[in-house]
C-alpha cells in the first residue's frame, strides 16, 4: 500500500509472534506481512537500548517487506517536570529515540508529555512546550531535523495531554505531528467517544488547530481501554471486549471519506497484530479492496 492510504501495524510484537515460531526482531517483516500490515512501532518504553547497528538491521528487514517504522520514546519522559534536570534528561531521551528511528529508516517518535504534578495545567503545558522546543533544536543540531516528534494524547486525567494540550504543543513547531490515541481520549472522558460525530469533532479540532496538512498525516494509537470514573485509563484490552470502547469502525469510515492517510498503531493487550489487521481489513472493505 502506498503513502496515499492509511497504514496499520502493532505496537511491539504481539503474543502471536513467538506463538508462530518467530524469535528475532529481523523476522518482524515476514511476520507482519502474513497479516497484511504495513507499519511497526518499535517500543523503547523502558529506555533506548537498541544499538545503531541492530536498529539498522531491524529497519532494513522491515523495509524489505514494505513496512514503515516509528519508535515509542521512553515512558519516563517528563516534559513538564518542575525539575530542570528531568526536563533536560527528557530531551536526551528524545534525541536517543530519534537516533534509533533514524537508523531504522523511520521518521516519527511518539512522546508522552508527563503529569501536571502540583502545578496548574497551564503551567505544566508551558513547561512542556519549552522542553519540546529545546528537543527540536537538539534534533536540528544533530542533523535529525527530518524526524517528527509526535506528542501523544494521554488516558489518565492527572496526566498532561488532553486533546487541546497536545494541539498546543504541536502548534509550537510545524514539524510536530500529533499522536491521537483514541482509546486514551475515550478513557479520560469516561466513554465519550461512541459515534461517528464524536470522532469527527476530534478530527475537526486537529484541522482547525493545526491545518489540513497535519490532519492528513496524523499519527494514531488505537485500542479499547478500561477506565475508572475517577482516574481515567486503567488498562488496555483487546477488540474482543464489548464493554469499553471505542469502536474503530466509525473512525475508519471517516478516514476513508476524508481521504486521510494517518498511521494507525494498535496497542491492544497481546493481540495488537491481529487487531491492527482487523482495522486494516475493515478500511480495505471501504476502499473495495477486500
Amino acid at each position: 500500500m502506498s503513502d496515499k492510504y492509511a497504514k496499520f501495524g502493532p505496537a511491539g510484537a504481539a503474543e502471536s509472534f513467538k506463538a508462530l515460531g518467530y524469535k528475532k526482531s529481523t523476522q518482524l517483516g515476514e511476520y507482519l506481512s502474513k497479516f497484511g500490515l504495513d507499519h511497526f512501532e518499535y517500543q523503547c518504553g523502558q529506555g533506548v537500548r537498541v544499538s545503531e547497528a541492530s536498529a539498522k538491521e531491524i529497519g532494513d528487514a522491515l523495509a524489505a517487506s514494505g513496512i514503515s517504522v516509528s519508535v515509542h520514546a521512553p515512558y519516563f519522559i517528563s516534559l513538564s517536570s518542575v525539575e530542570e534536570e528531568k526536563r533536560l534528561n527528557s530531551v536526551k531521551y528524545i534525541l536517543d529515540s530519534a537516533k534509533a528511528v533514524n537508523a531504522m529508516g523511520g521518521d516519527r517518535i511518539v512522546i508522552h508529555s508527563g503529569s501536571c504534578s502540583k502545578m496548574s495545567r497551564t503551567e505544566a503545558l508551558s513547561l512542556a512546550i519549552s522542553t519540546m522546543r529545546i528537543a527540536r533544536q537538539a534534533l536540528i543540531d544533530e542533523g535529525l531535523e527530518h524526524i517528527h516528534c509526535c506528542p501523544e494524547t494521554m488516558g489518565k486525567i492527572n496526566q498532561l495531554g488532553d486533546l487541546d494540550e497536545v494541539m498546543e504543543i504541536c502548534r509550537s513547531d510545524d514539524s510536530f505531528i500529533p499522536c491521537i490515541d483514541f482509546g486514551h481520549l475515550n478513557a479520560r472522558t469516561f466513554g465519550s467517544v461512541k459515534e461517528k460525530s464524536d470522532y469527527e469533532k476530534i478530527l475537526d479540532t486537529i484541522e482547525n488547530k493545526l491545518g489540513s496538512d497535519r490532519l492528513k498525516i496524523f499519527h494514531s494509537h488505537f485500542s479499547k481501554i478500561e477506565y475508572t470514573d475517577k482516574g481515567g485509563e486503567k488498562r488496555h484490552l483487546t477488540f474482543e471486549d464489548n464493554i469499553y470502547g471505542p469502536r474503530f469502525e466509525p473512525l475508519m469510515e471517516l478516514i476513508y471519506k476524508k481521504s486521510l492517510t494517518p498511521i494507525f498503531v494498535c496497542e491492544s493487550a497481546g493481540t495488537q497484530t491481529e487487531d491492527a489487521a482487523a482495522m486494516k481489513n475493515y478500511y480495505l472493505t471501504l476502499k473495495g479492496e477486500n
